[in-house]
């Protein structure tokens, strides 16, 4: 069943014509100059954090941070049992980041710390009551000591700041350990006698005691114990905390009876896992779901997508659902294709969504999607997913109903084929092969990994082949692929590391492939100190169109192995478009090339290889990107657009 949405939400507003069943029609406006604006392909929030608690007046309420393409751009605050909502916008611009931790506090307030800023909102008054700017960037643990100070580790360099909700007085202590990676900080705790304590990882795992008192850091384990994982801790009811280095995602049958008891900036080492009893503290990540009225009622459900709460009360074996409303720009678009029934489908994040448009009937259908799909390609007559996490790929029949994903159910469609992890996690591109039958998904690898693999995928023998970095290019991962004739694989690499990981290459490279025997025949860096190669796309006579750092276009004799042809697109035309998987190469369907901007939409002249930028874009142009039936379509935002291709 096609879910109702609202193409209406955002800067530009739109009509929207409610057909039968749930569809929806949508009125796509003409922006001028060739170019058309489709609507929100999926215009809803989702949330940061969700607790159950009480107003001022002693009513039950539910607090959310809301998130959409802006960043976490508002706290909502429902009345469980009207539905009533009211919308408090941030303090602060979200700049597009949004709450990976958040805390409600013994006093009633909720707390998070995002895009280099702490704020307290108090549901008593109804108001954020108070606002400071920190040390970069956003918190990925908080926690509440015995004297009711709220505590905030950051993510990426271990900033500290603490807040006393009585005297008002805020501290932050910076940065107070550094690593040559990006640390997360999922675990912190406070003993009674005021320290802290906070676990890092992913690359190498520790944990840090912090005096309060001095603002000084102090290394809790041996350098020998850490391990490629994050650690843990946890405070007991006793007054003390304990943790471990990690079990290593590498090897996850070590590191269980490795624990410590942490006292007082002192850590004794006591083997196995003791028996904690935590001390209750309301704080989570960003998937925080506190349920538990205070007067015994319990949150059963608060959905941001269909706008419904439900709260169900014990005492009277009653549940009641009331509806709820707030406003949104919309989720993030990771990129579109045209699918074989005609319509162009992708995926948002944030909620993670499947979306479809018909260009023909301007209609668009909405669905819960499996994971973020990063990247989207077509062959023959089915469409293909390459999604985060753990790098999955997906296979979809639009000729056949939609049947949600569950992988091992081979009734789904989309229907799970096969995933990466831990050598793919993130992917940045799928190439579809002209033989029709194999697929290559490529990516960087697990949180704290370096160095990413690729999976092939035989839609004939339906088998997978998942090579490792140290099978193609040791420490680095493949971001972008193009098909060379005679069965070969041009690959551009980036040194970027998985998420949270660490960065060992220099530099990226250009590899050919050969796909039968998976064996690299060349490797090389091209371009001095390049970081990445952002696209490939084949072009004529079998040379290959690419670009790198999002700055530079080039033309590339994958026969002669060497560069033909190259020009700083950057200083002509500003950097190329950009996402996990930004598709800035788009062919139309006589084999011409067309390249997205975020300024505009411009052709490469085939022989002098000339870029013409055909026109300006009225909005930024962000994931591409395909040709459908003399239209380039594109996302900005949220919002899905389309360019008229000029006829020449």
């Amino acid at each position: 069943m096609r879910s109702m949405l609202r193409a209406g939400i955002g800067p530009i507003m739109l009509a929207v014509l409610t057909l039968a069943a749930g569809s929806v029609l949508a009125a796509k406006e003409d922006l001028g100059n060739g170019f058309t604006h489709h609507g929100v392909a999926t215009p809803v929030s989702t949330h940061r954090g969700t607790v159950a608690t009480v107003d001022g007046a002693g009513r039950d309420v539910v607090l959310l941070w809301l998130f959409d393409r802006r960043g976490g751009y508002a706290l909502l605050m429902i009345d469980a049992e009207t539905g009533k909502s009211e919308e408090f916008p941030m303090p602060f611009p979200p700049g597009g980041d949004c709450p990976y931790a958040s805390i409600l506090s013994s006093g009633n307030r909720f707390y998070t710390h995002f895009n280099s800023h702490f704020v307290e909102f108090d549901p008593a008054r109804r108001a954020f009551t108070f606002c400071r700017e920190t040390a970069p960037r956003m918190a990925m643990g908080m926690t509440e000591d015995d004297n009711g100070l709220i505590w905030s580790v950051s993510y990426p360099q271990s900033g500290v700041v603490s807040f006393s909700p009585k005297t008002r007085e805020f501290k932050d202590y910076g940065h107070v350990h550094r690593e040559n990676w990006q640390q997360y900080q999922r675990h912190v705790a406070a003993d009674d006698a005021g320290w802290i304590y906070f676990g890092i990882g992913p690359t190498a795992s520790h944990i840090i005691g912090l005096d309060p008192r001095t603002g000084k850091a102090k290394p809790m384990i041996p350098e020998n114990e850490r391990v490629r994982g994050a650690a843990e801790v946890h405070r007991d009811v006793n007054g003390k905390v304990y943790g471990y280095p990690g079990t290593a995602v590498d090897h996850p049958d070590g590191g269980k009876d490795n624990w410590y008891e942490l006292y007082k900036g002192q850590a004794r080492k006591i083997g196995k896992e003791p028996s904690i009893r935590k001390k209750p503290i309301i704080t989570s990540s960003q998937g925080l779901f506190h349920t538990e009225f205070p007067d015994g009622k319990r949150l059963a459900g608060c959905d941001p997508v269909e706008r419904v709460l439900t709260v169900e009360d014990p005492k009277t074996k009653t549940v009641k659902t009331v509806k709820f409303d707030y406003h949104s720009e919309g989720a993030h678009v990771m990129g579109l294709a045209a699918a074989p029934d005609g319509t162009i489908c992708g995926g948002t994040a944030f909620p993670m969504r499947f979306f479809s448009y018909d260009p023909q009937t301007d209609e668009w259908t909405n669905r819960e999607g499996y994971g973020q799909w990063n990247t989207v390609a077509r062959q023959g007559d089915r469409f293909f997913v390459g999604g985060y996490g753990a790098g999955f790929l997906l296979e979809w029949d639009s000729a056949r109903p939609w049947v949600p994903t569950e992988k091992g159910k081979p009734e789904s469609n989309p229907l799970f084929l096969a995933d990466g992890e831990p050598h793919i996690n993130r992917p940045h591109d799928l190439l579809a092969c002209p033989d029709g039958r194999t697929l290559v998904l490529a990516g960087t690898p697990e949180y704290g990994f370096t160095g990413g693999g690729l999976l092939f995928w035989d839609r004939q023998t339906k088998k997978r082949v998942l090579l490792e970095h140290t099978e193609v290019l040791a420490l680095q991962a493949t971001m972008s692929l193009a098909a060379l004739p005679g069965g070969k694989l041009l690959g551009g690499t980036t040194p970027s590391p998985g998420t949270g990981g660490e960065k060992q290459a220099k530099q990226a490279e250009l590899y050919i492939m050969d796909l039968s025997t998976r064996k690299l025949e060349w490797h090389q860096a091209v371009f001095d100190g390049a970081q990445e190669y952002s696209d490939l796309c084949p072009g004529p006579s079998g040379l290959v169109y690419g670009v790198v750092d999002r700055a530079r276009f080039f033309v590339f004799d994958p026969v002669k192995r060497k560069l033909i042809h190259e020009w700083d697109t950057q200083t002509s035309f500003g950097p190329t478009n950009s996402h996990q998987g930004p598709r800035t190469f788009v062919t139309d369907s006589k084999g011409g090339v067309y390249m997205l901007f975020v300024k505009g939409i411009g052709r490469v002249e085939p022989g002098t290889f000339e870029i013409k930028l055909l026109a300006a874009s009225p909005v930024p142009v962000g994931p591409g990107g395909d040709y459908f039936r003399g239209r380039i379509y594109f996302a900005s935002g949220s919002h899905v657009y389309s360019y008229r291709v000029p006829a020449e």
